[in-house]
C-alpha cells in the first residue's frame, strides 16, 4: 500500500511542477487517502505518525493547488496544455479531462465535425458514460457535427443515443453544420476542452479481441494535443 502511495503521490509532484494543477489535485487526494488507509492497518505507532505526518504534507500542498486553481481560474489565467504522443496509451476519456466531469455540470457542448462513422458514434457513447457516472446534476447534452450522406446510419445511430440518454433523464440535442472544422468540448461549469482530433484520436484496434479494443485506457492513440481552459480565460483574450 505504501509504495502505491508512493508512485501516485510522485507522479502528483510531476504534474505539480509542470503546472498541469487539476491532474495534480487529483493525484495528491488519491495518495493521502492511500496514505490514511495504511495509517488504518499500521500496528506500529513510529509507522502510524511518519505516515500520518506525511499525509499532512501532501494535504496541505492540495489545498494549496486547490486554491492556486481557482485563483487562477477566476483571473482567467489557468491553461492546461498536453500533447499525446503516437503510439501511446492511458489516455481514455476519463484520464484526459474526466477531472473536470462534476457534480457542477448540468450541460455539456459537443462541437466535432466527425461523428459519423460507426467507430465516431462509438466514442460518444462513451463519452455520455462518463458523463453520466460522473454529472450528478447533468439534465443535457448538445452536439454539433457534420452530415455524412454515405454514413446511412448516422442519424439513427444518434437517435438511439437520445433514446437511451432520455431514460437516465438527459436531454440530447443534435445537429449538423457544413462548415464545421474547430474541435471543442463546453462544460457548464465553465471549463473548455479542445482536442485537436476531437474524440477520435485513438488508433483502430488490432483485433476485437486485444486490450484496447474495448477499454480506451489501453488503446494506443494518434499524436493529438489538448488544451484545457476556463471560459474567463476567452473573456480576458476579448478585452
Amino acid at each position: 500500500m505504501e509504495s502505491a502511495a508512493v508512485s501516485v503521490l510522485k507522479r502528483a509532484v510531476e504534474m505539480d511542477t509542470k503546472e498541469q494543477y487539476t491532474m495534480a489535485l487529483v493525484l495528491y487526494q488519491e495518495g493521502v487517502q492511500i496514505l490514511l488507509d495504511a495509517v488504518k492497518e499500521s500496528k506500529e505507532a513510529y509507522k502510524t505518525e511518519y505516515l500520518t505526518t506525511k499525509a499532512k504534507e501532501y494535504l496541505d500542498r492540495a489545498e494549496t493547488v486547490k486554491k492556486l486553481i481557482t485563483a487562477r481560474k477566476s483571473a482567467g489565467i489557468y491553461r492546461e496544455l498536453t500533447k499525446i504522443e503516437n503510439g501511446s496509451t492511458g489516455h481514455g476519456y476519463a484520464s484526459v479531462f474526466g477531472r473536470f466531469l462534476d457534480g457542477t455540470v448540468t450541460h455539456i457542448n459537443i462541437e466535432d465535425p466527425y461523428i459519423r462513422a460507426f467507430h465516431q458514434c462509438q466514442n460518444l457513447v462513451r463519452l455520455c458514460e462518463l458523463a453520466i457516472q460522473k454529472c450528478c446534476a447533468l439534465s443535457r447534452i448538445s452536439l454539433l457535427t457534420t452530415y455524412e450522406a454515405e454514413e446511412s446510419n448516422q442519424i439513427a445511430r444518434l437517435a438511439e443515443l437520445k433514446e437511451s440518454l432520455a431514460s437516465r433523464k438527459v436531454s440530447f440535442d443534435f445537429s449538423f453544420s457544413e462548415t464545421l472544422h474547430d474541435r471543442q468540448i463546453t462544460l457548464s461549469n465553465g471549463w473548455v476542452i479542445k482536442i485537436g482530433r476531437g474524440l477520435d484520436y485513438f488508433k483502430a484496434p488490432e483485433g476485437k479481441f486485444v486490450l484496447g479494443s474495448c477499454d480506451l485506457e489501453l488503446r494506443p492513440c494518434l499524436e493529438t494535443t489538448v488544451d484545457i481552459f476556463h471560459k474567463n480565460q476567452l473573456q480576458n483574450e476579448r478585452i
